[in-house]
């Protein structure tokens, strides 16, 4: 098979003009790993550490429902001296918690269980993670890379490298941690955009997947208001209600400022035609989307 007729999932998602918003996983708690060696397709299961520090790092990731990305800086050549290790903890309402550390050798990350269990400083700058991923999927290689270059040339201590992050068909996907914002089927021009925009607390609808401490039903119903409304910061809306009946959901969301609003959005969610939605995946597989179909004032 040619470059020419080959699949790219993140070119037929866009040709299908799959949605973004209510994609993002959940998640409050991250550990990053820079590992430089190659990335095998499944990420840290695939890396070569003595087994017994990589299954307890795993099994205290497991137990707070972390997710361990393996990073590495966009440089050459390749930087010298120990790598680094961080976690990171979303606590809700703006609060955040990074722990950092070095290692050299493998028993070193086993102080990373400790991190999970106490998180660490609260006046951290963010993260912003961009997939990478390459053996994993080759769309986040080939539309993931040329991001995470231009973000690094514009923020290069803020910006790192990552293994899978999810939604491939949506490359490239950006996620800012550790409050969880999820942006993807970004270019380089756009994504340095977003970012700029986010760390100035204005996040936009057009690229967002959605935030990793809300369902995605609740994620449409935020992207939804910032369509309408404008731009706001990360934590200008609360979720304080939902409700479900089927396929439908009310999602009563909360505007704080400049006085506080409360909206409910009627959002109904319905499986899309079977499709390939990886580029490993040859087997065509429905997904979900949804629909808003109302947003009235509380």
């Amino acid at each position: 098979m040619t470059t020419t007729d080959r699949f790219f999932c993140a070119d037929a998602a866009r040709i299908r003009g799959d949605s973004l918003a209510g994609t993002a996983p959940r998640g409050m708690v991250w550990v990053l790993i820079e590992y430089r060696g190659a990335w095998p397709a499944n990420g840290y299961d695939g890396i070569d550490l003595d087994p017994v520090v990589k299954a307890h790092v795993w099994a205290a990731a497991h137990a707070v429902r972390a997710r361990i990305f393996l990073v590495r800086r966009l440089v050459r050549p390749r930087p010298e001296g120990p790598g680094r290790w961080a976690v990171l903890h979303y606590e809700g309402s703006g609060a955040y918690r990074q722990r950092w550390g070095t290692w050299s050798s493998d028993q070193d990350l086993v102080e990373i269980t400790e991190a999970l269990r106490w998180p660490g400083r609260l006046d951290q700058p963010p993260v912003v993670l961009v997939c990478a991923h390459g053996q994993h999927d080759i769309c986040c290689a080939v539309r993931g890379r040329p991001v995470a270059r231009a973000l690094s040339e514009r923020w290069p201590n803020l910006v790192w490298e990552c293994t899978h992050v999810g939604g491939d068909r949506f490359a490239a996907n950006v996620v800012v941690v550790p409050d969880g914002t999820y942006y993807g089927l970004l270019d380089p021009v756009s994504a340095v955009g977003v970012v700029e925009e986010h760390l100035a607390g204005r996040i936009h609808p057009d690229f967002l997947r959605g935030y990793t401490d809300l369902a995605p039903p609740q994620q449409v119903a935020v992207a939804a208001l910032l369509a309408r409304f404008g731009p706001a910061g990360r934590h200008d809306y609360t979720v304080t209600g939902t409700a479900r009946d089927g396929d439908d959901w009310r999602v009563r969301v909360e505007l704080h400022a400049p006085r506080p609003t409360a909206f409910d959005i009627e959002v109904h969610a319905h499986r899309t035609a079977p499709h390939r939605l990886t580029c490993r995946g040859p087997a065509p597989s429905p997904a979900v989307a949804y629909e808003v179909r109302s947003i009235h004032p509380a």
